[in-house]
C-alpha cells in the first residue's frame, strides 16, 4: 500500500468517482429528449437514422486506448488524442453508426456510453449530430 497519492502514476489515479458518473450519467439521460426536440425542430423524426458524434474525457493515454479499442468493437469510428483545451487530458471521439432518432433508442445508448465510459474510467461528456451528416 503506497502511503503518499502524489506518488501515484495518472494511469493509477481515479479520473472518474462513482459518484461523478452517476451525477453524469443521469444529466446525460435527462439531456437526450432535449436535444432530440431540437431535432425535432430540423425536420428529424423518431424513425429517422443518424450517426451520432461522441465524447469522452480522461486522464491516462493507457485509458484512453483502452476504451477506444473497446468502441472499435461496436463497429464505430474512434480516435483518442491530448485535448486541446488541457493537456492532462485525453480525448476520446467518433461517429457511430446509425441509429433511430427515437428518445427509447438514443436515451438507452446514451445510458450504456455512460457505462463503457466508467467502465474504463473515462467520463461520457455527450454527443451531438447533425440532419446533414456531411456536416460531423
Amino acid at each position: 500500500m503506497r502511503l503518499f497519492n502524489f506518488f501515484k502514476s495518472k494511469h493509477e489515479t481515479k479520473f472518474l468517482t462513482e459518484s461523478n458518473f452517476k451525477k453524469n450519467r443521469d444529466n446525460q439521460i435527462l439531456m437526450t429528449p432535449q436535444t432530440l426536440d431540437q431535432l425535432r425542430n430540423l425536420g428529424i423524426n423518431e424513425e429517422d437514422e443518424l450517426k451520432l458524434e461522441f465524447f469522452f474525457y480522461t486522464n491516462h493515454i493507457d485509458k484512453a486506448k483502452l476504451l477506444a479499442d473497446e468502441i472499435k468493437k461496436m463497429s464505430y469510428s474512434v480516435q483518442y488524442e491530448v485535448s486541446a483545451s488541457d493537456k492532462n487530458l485525453f480525448l476520446i471521439s467518433g461517429l457511430t453508426t446509425k441509429l433511430k432518432m427515437s428518445e427509447v433508442v438514443v436515451s438507452q445508448w446514451t445510458k450504456i456510453m455512460c457505462e463503457l465510459g466508467f467502465q474504463f474510467d473515462s467520463e461520457f461528456d455527450g454527443w451531438g449530430t447533425s440532419p446533414n451528416e456531411e456536416d460531423i
